[in-house]
């Protein structure tokens, strides 16, 4: 069984990612798991960078083959805000519902297809080798007039995706799991590992 070390502190990530890698043959491992308690500056000016920053900073640090995400919103309107500063928009221990209220505000009178927005996920997976392979998924949706739903975490709440009539939010974890950018992102994930550990 191969390890795989998840260079993530976030447990709702863990939760998403563990349920979506069911994979016998690996053994999801997190940095609390393994004792490690590392502040990983993340300095990098893109999703991509960010997640190769952690996923190697974790590899080398531990001799395993690191997995890294880095996600976030993107709001068009605003520019592609809050982007990769998704989890540091206006302070990074501000609660999500002063994020979402915050954003709603700044698109007031903003109608129909101006409000588009996605969520990314950037996943990069490092091997001990020093070869780093990234992937991308994204979920198209618009910004929600009011947070619905309590499932989820983050900006869950006001990203309502039409095919679906829901926000993320709103969605059983199920649903988004199968349609999410962290979902897609990890469907690649899952095709790197099995092409490199056969």
């Amino acid at each position: 069984m191969k390890e795989i070390i998840f260079a993530t502190t976030n447990q709702n990530k863990v939760r998403e990612v563990g349920m979506m890698c069911n994979n016998p043959d690996l053994k999801l491992l997190t940095l609390k798991d393994i004792g490690l308690d590392v502040d990983i500056v993340e300095d990098g000016s893109t999703f991509e960078e960010n997640a190769i920053i952690k996923a190697k900073t974790i590899m080398e640090m531990t001799g395993k083959i690191a997995l890294a995400d880095d996600s976030g919103l993107e709001v068009d309107y605003l520019n592609g805000e809050p982007g990769i500063y998704s989890a540091r928009y206006l302070g990074e221990d501000t609660p999500y519902s002063e994020k979402n209220a915050d954003i709603i505000r700044r698109l007031e009178g903003v109608e129909g297809s101006d409000r588009s927005a996605r969520f990314v996920c950037a996943m990069a997976v490092a091997f001990p080798d020093g070869r780093i392979r990234t992937c991308r998924g994204t979920i198209e949706g618009v910004i929600d007039y009011k947070e619905k739903g309590t499932n989820g975490f983050g900006y869950d709440p006001i990203v309502y995706v039409p095919e679906y009539g829901l926000t993320t939010g709103e969605m059983e974890p199920e649903l988004k799991n199968s349609i999410s950018h962290r979902g897609k992102a990890l469907e690649q994930v899952k095709k790197i590992l099995e092409e490199e550990l056969q």
